[in-house]
C-alpha cells in the first residue's frame, strides 16, 4: 500500500512539475520559421534536432554560440520554450541553438540519458564548428528547470558520455546561463538542502541523485555562470540557487545569481505575464555576455 501511494504521489508531483511552467503546452516536434536543423544524434528510431538561428548580418565565422535546452521535468517539453531568446541572440550576432532531447513521455528516457544528450549537443556543436562559423572557445549552454539542470551538467558532471562519443572533443560551454535550474539533486545536509532527487524514483533517474547533482560537482575552473531565480520558487527553491552560487564563488568561480522578489517558477518565460521578467532577464543575459566580450555592448 505504502509503494503504491508513493507511485501515485510522484507520478502527481511530475505532473504537476511537467505543467507548471507550460512547458508541455509548447508544440512538438517544432517549427521554426527561418531556422536550419542540424542532426546530432541519432538513439535507434529517434533523431534528435538543433534548431540553428544565425545572424542575418556580420561575420560568418568566429561568432558566439549558445545552446539552449528546454524544461519540463525531463518528462515533456519542447525547444519552441527557448524561440524567443534564439532569435533575440542572433540578432545581436550570436549563432543561438535551441536543442531537442531524449524525454521520458516520448522516449522513456531517465535523467541520466537527458544529461548525456546535452553533452552530445555541446560536443556536435564544437566539432563541426568551423563548418557552423562558430568559435569553438566561446559556446554557451542555458536552460531552464529541468533544462537548466543539463546545462548545468553539461560543465559540472564527469562521465555520461554517448557510447560512441568522441569525448577528444570537451562537452563543456565556456559559460552557462540559467534559468531556475535544478543544481542541487542530493542531499547536503551541511547547506540544510534536502536535494531535488529525493522526490524521483532511482530508476527515474538512472543512477544515485549525487552523480548528476551540479552543486556535488563545483570545482575551481567552471565557466563563468548567471543563474535568474524566482525568490518564490516553491518547485525549485530559490535556497539552491544561492548554494551554488555560493559554491561557485568559494572555488573560485564567477556566478552571478539574479533574484527576483514575488517570481515563482518559469517566471522567465516569453508568454509569462505581462512578459516584463522575460525582458529583464534577457537584457541581463545580454549584459553577461557583453562582459565576457562575446557582444558588443548596446
Amino acid at each position: 500500500m505504502f509503494s503504491l501511494l508513493r507511485r501515485l504521489v510522484v507520478a502527481g508531483f511530475w505532473f504537476l512539475f511537467s505543467c507548471s511552467s507550460v512547458f508541455g503546452a509548447l508544440d512538438y516536434p517544432p517549427h521554426f520559421e527561418g531556422a536550419r536543423v542540424e542532426i546530432y544524434k541519432t538513439v535507434g528510431p529517434t533523431s534528435l534536432a538543433l534548431h540553428v538561428f544565425e545572424p542575418a548580418s556580420g561575420p560568418r565565422a568566429n561568432r558566439p554560440a549558445i545552446v539552449f535546452f528546454f524544461g519540463g521535468g525531463w518528462a515533456n517539453g519542447s525547444p519552441a520554450q527557448f524561440e524567443p531568446q534564439c532569435r533575440y541572440l542572433a540578432s545581436r550576432g550570436m549563432v543561438a541553438i535551441t536543442a531537442d532531447y531524449r524525454v521520458a513521455s516520448r522516449h522513456q528516457a531517465k535523467v541520466a540519458d537527458c544529461v548525456a544528450d546535452a553533452k552530445s549537443a555541446l560536443r556536435y556543436v564544437r566539432a563541426h564548428a568551423d563548418r557552423l562559423g562558430i568559435d569553438p572557445h566561446r559556446i554557451a549552454a542555458g536552460g531552464g528547470s529541468a533544462g537548466g539542470h543539463l546545462a548545468a551538467a553539461t560543465a559540472t558532471v564527469p562521465g555520461f558520455d554517448g557510447p560512441d562519443e568522441d569525448t577528444k572533443v570537451s562537452a563543456v560551454p565556456d559559460a552557462l546561463v540559467l534559468f531556475n535550474p535544478v543544481l542541487v539533486l542530493a542531499e547536503m545536509p551541511e547547506l540544510g538542502l534536502v536535494g531535488f532527487g529525493t522526490r524521483l524514483s532511482a530508476d527515474r533517474i538512472g543512477t544515485a541523485p549525487k552523480n548528476l547533482s551540479p552543486a556535488h560537482h563545483v570545482r575551481r575552473g567552471l565557466p563563468p555562470t548567471i543563474v535568474f531565480h524566482g525568490k518564490a520558487d516553491t518547485t525549485v527553491p530559490y535556497a539552491t540557487a544561492e548554494a551554488f552560487t555560493r559554491l561557485m564563488r568559494d572555488a573560485g568561480n564567477r556566478c552571478e545569481l539574479v533574484g527576483y522578489e514575488g517570481k515563482e517558477h518559469g517566471f522567465f518565460n516569453h508568454d509569462r505575464g505581462e512578459g516584463s521578467a522575460y525582458k529583464d532577464t534577457l537584457a541581463r543575459a545580454d549584459a553577461f555576455l557583453v562582459s565576457l566580450g562575446w557582444l558588443k555592448a548596446l
